[in-house]
């Protein structure tokens, strides 16, 4: 790519056949009105430039999916190149020949039988926009010189390079390279604990183009400029640490990616202390799992436009697709809105799992269902729901180890990792209520509680009653789990949306659902219907006429199994929050006017009336001296 002039054609025939793959000038593929205003010395426009690259790209498209191909192209502005990147059936590699303009200007005033005529260079220079990425050659040498400058970028240096090398940067680093990129991976050695894990690693795959280092500055140095610079490692303190020991090496315009589960405001900092610097940083939430990543994860980043710009047609490579075939990953604003929404999915599947795990507690040990006979409903279930969690859990249900239910040797206390605790404390702060999320972290803090749980199961004895309703029970047990799944993502969603007008994100909750489709671990028909649903329809879920008719249908299911559930002593903690959240939310006069009274009683917070306009506030004197003595 380059101005004309900085000989695309000349080098990039010499590149192809180097290579032994075709070469294709772009040139040819103009239509006839466009070579007629060329010819005429008229610059093309935009709408001249969209048809020709669109069938461009359709050409490169087909040359990929062959042996590849060598091709020569202006390409001078970001979104042209960004047009032909946007292809989902690879990459391009892109080498930007350049020179000073008086270098090319006599160039070109010395070229026969060429329709480009040499008043268009200026606006060609005026237009081109440097590409932040690729392989950058100054033309004022030899054709040789410049073909061995271009042959050695592309033998030695990688397009991405991975940090840490754990079960998720194992995966994504084999993804990256089953999808055809040059990519370095690093991990600390430490002896007789971390040793040679990057280079056993390459050695384990030699089928892939891996390059592996436990010496930090040799892994920088393996990467193409400027770096892109995958980050795989435990959140928190760690990615502090791993920043302090990349900054020596760092040069301005390289970009590090967080792909972990760091915390949004964590990653707000990080990038305004990185752009000191000149350092570009992005939070990429990531989701799928240890398969997920190995064959496709829902991706979520976040970070400048022009980072997406990028690294964007990289991520959208690797991650899943939706039922349509597009990536399960989009750009979605800046600062730390991809690990918001990371962040938030967690939430919601901390709600889905304990939904799931009290629903199979429920029919275990007070319905008395066999493993084999839940498995079973949960099968009949998934037809409708389509859900990755349930269908793990019937998997689960169906495990046995010497011919007994592995489940059942299980420790009963959950573990977890924070981004549900984080879920919570963020509603609570933009002041949200997220019911069913909350009551799922709290869920596993009690499960916790296994010694104590065990010394008050003990003394108080509390007997599980006989199931009542038997005929009805599973239909409306179904109907409560729908209502409060349905419930548990209109909470999440809500928040996404609150977060995305206090941060000014401008959040596309449509397009969040659809990269939630498929690759994540919340994947279900229910995400699906949500796609739809957020296009047309920006208030909260529960308010959607569709979904009212829906919960109206299972509301009286939903209460009657929470009140049956409490009465028989069985917890129910995410489907009791789902049918609390229902019943506070669909009450026009709640219970908050005696809060009000109390907190103006002891504390003279004020209050408004029923009977004034919002936003006039008064103060009562609640008692009398002689009420006071009493």
């Amino acid at each position: 790519m380059g101005v004309s002039g900085v000989g695309k054609t000349t080098i990039g025939k010499m590149l192809a056949n180097e290579l032994q793959i075709p070469f294709f000038d772009a040139d040819d593929f103009h239509p006839p009105a466009n070579v007629e205003k060329m010819s005429q010395g008229i610059p093309l426009k935009d709408e001249d430039r969209f048809e020709w690259l669109k069938h461009l790209g359709a050409q490169i498209k087909t040359w990929q999916a062959k042996e590849g191909a060598v091709v020569a192209c202006s390409a001078l502005k970001e979104k042209y190149r960004m047009q032909l990147q946007e292809l989902p059936s690879g990459r391009i590699t892109w080498i930007f020949l350049h020179s000073a303009y008086e270098i090319i200007h006599k160039r070109i005033t010395g070229r026969e039988g060429h329709y480009f005529k040499e008043e268009l260079l200026r606006s060609q220079y005026e237009a081109l926009e440097f590409p932040s990425y690729g392989i950058h050659i100054e033309v004022d040498q030899s054709p040789e010189q410049i073909l061995k400058q271009i042959m050695e970028s592309l033998e030695k240096k990688a397009e991405i390079g991975l940090f840490g090398l754990g079960v998720m940067g194992r995966s994504l680093a084999l993804n990256l390279a089953s999808n055809g990129f040059k990519i370095s991976v690093y991990n600390r050695h430490v002896d007789q604990i971390e040793v040679d894990v990057a280079k056993t690693f390459v050695a384990e795959n030699p089928e892939l183009d891996l390059l592996g280092f436990d010496h930090l500055e040799s892994f920088i140095k393996s990467l193409e400029r400027p770096r892109n610079i995958l980050l795989m490692v435990n959140a928190g303190k760690t990615v502090d640490l791993v920043l302090e020991s990349l900054s020596k090496y760092l040069e301005k315009g390289d970009l590090i990616i967080d792909g972990g589960n760091s915390h949004y405001k964590d990653t707000m900092r990080r990038e305004k202390e990185l752009q000191e610097n000149g350092i570009l940083y992005m939070g990429v939430g990531i989701s799928g799992g240890e398969e997920g990543a190995r064959n496709g994860p829902s991706i979520m980043p976040a970070g400048s436009k022009s980072s997406y710009n990028r690294v964007g047609a990289i991520l959208e490579k690797i991650a899943a697709k939706d039922k349509n075939g597009d990536p399960c990953c989009a750009y979605l604003g800046p600062d730390g809105a991809g690990h918001f929404v990371k962040m938030l999915h967690n939430g919601i599947e901390y709600g889905e799992m304990q939904l799931i795990a009290e629903t199979y507690h429920f029919l275990r040990f007070y319905k008395n269902s066999a493993p084999e006979e839940i498995a079973e409903i949960f099968k009949a279930w998934n037809r409708e729901m389509g859900s990755y969690l349930l269908e793990i859990t019937i998997n689960i249900l169906r495990k046995k180890e010497n011919n007994e239910l592995l489940l059942d040797y299980i420790l009963d206390a959950a573990k977890q990792k924070g981004t549900g605790g984080w879920s919570t404390n963020a509603a609570l702060e933009l002041g949200v209520p997220l019911d069913t999320i909350s009551a799922a972290v709290m869920a596993r803090n009690i499960s916790g509680m296994k010694t104590t749980r065990r010394q008050a199961a003990a003394k108080y004895n509390f007997m599980t009653a006989a199931p009542k309703d038997e005929e009805d029970l599973r239909k409306r047990l179904f109907e409560a789990y729908k209502s409060t799944a349905i419930i548990n993502h209109a909470t999440g969603f809500d928040l996404l949306a609150v977060a995305s007008e206090e941060y000014n994100w401008n959040l596309d909750l449509s397009e969040i659902a659809r990269i939630w489709t498929n690759g994540c671990i919340i994947r279900s028909k229910l995400m699906e219907d949500l796609v739809y649903k957020f296009k047309d329809h920006s208030e909260h879920l529960l308010l959607h006429e569709e979904i009212v008719q829906e919960i109206s249908r299972y509301r009286n299911s939903l209460t009657s199994i929470v009140s049956e559930a409490l009465s028989a002593n069985i917890p129910l903690p995410v489907t009791s929050a789902a049918a609390n959240y229902l019943l506070n939310f669909t009450s026009a006069q709640s219970s908050a006017n005696m809060i009000q009274a109390q907190r103006d009683y002891f504390g003279a917070h004020t209050y408004e009336r029923t009977d004034h306009p919002r936003g006039t506030f008064f103060h009562t004197t609640w008692t009398s001296e002689k009420e006071e003595d009493l």
